[in-house]
């Protein structure tokens, strides 16, 4: 069943299997609220290798044991490997349509997530909306409620850029126009540092606008981390809200900007 919440709807929920909310604001943004983190990685952790890790592949699904080998060699596992992942409706079934090309086996998680698609009707072609998820507060002792928080923040701007053409080409103008090129050179170290596929020049964009705007806990993002001072952080949020299309996100960014 998919419901609709709002942002606090979705932190106040304590989920105990998954749960999948419409955004609110915006329909076209599903969330998944996960128990636990492993069966979030489960569900998505061979999305993000082949969306966005770098140094794996671009066009084929790894299998499993692949991906477990890479994952342990920095030390995290299938758990702990993503704490909220962010996708377009095109990368999902794309994502299943090569592992079907490959006869890739799926996990009963991957399943339910194929399946979730097919219902959404997001295996189609053209659709334009975005998936996110979060696990639920005290799914380890890192999530707090304060970084529960953060991660949505952070990937509700995700949805906001797969799900809106209008925000998506307003950020792109943003990194064109108002960002230096030592800004931006900036952005991509710290993204190469977090292990980022930087060759993918959507990725890296989309990924600016969720760190430097709506990651405001500094357990997970500060301005020095892409070499700015805070008080050019600040500057830059200031011209960024100013030029954003009116809705929900830009009233969000609002009061953020407020609370400094």
């Amino acid at each position: 069943m998919v419901g609709t919440a709002t942002r606090r709807q979705i932190l106040a929920a304590t989920p105990t299997t998954l749960a999948v909310f419409r955004y609110a604001h915006n329909p076209n943004i599903v969330v998944l609220d996960f128990p636990t983190l492993r069966e979030q990685g489960l569900m998505l952790d061979r999305v993000a290798a082949l969306v966005e890790k770098a140094g794996l592949p671009r066009n084929r699904v790894v299998s499993w044991s692949e991906l477990e080998a890479v994952i342990h060699a920095r030390g995290d596992t299938v758990a702990t490997y993503y704490y909220g992942h962010d996708y377009s409706a095109a990368a999902l079934a794309r994502f299943f349509a090569l592992a079907q090309r490959d006869h890739r086996r799926l996990n009963p998680e991957e399943q339910r997530l194929h399946a979730l698609l097919d219902q959404l009707g997001w295996l189609r072609p053209g659709v334009v909306a975005g998936m996110i998820t979060l696990p639920r507060v005290g799914a380890n002792r890192y999530v707090s409620m304060a970084a529960d928080d953060a991660i949505l923040t952070h990937e509700l701007s995700h949805g906001e850029y797969f799900s809106n053409p209008a925000y998506a080409a307003y950020v792109q103008r943003f990194w064109d126009r108002e960002l230096t090129a030592a800004q931006r050179a900036g952005v991509r170290r710290f993204l190469a540092s977090e292990e980022y596929d930087i060759h993918v020049h959507e990725l890296v964009v989309n990924e600016m606008q969720a760190y430097l705007m709506f990651t405001r806990n500094p357990e997970f993002f500060r301005a020095s981390d892409v070499g700015i001072t805070p008080a050019e952080r600040v500057r830059l949020e200031t011209i960024f809200l100013d030029g954003m299309p009116r809705g929900w996100l830009r009233d969000r960014l609002a009061a953020l900007n407020a609370a400094h």
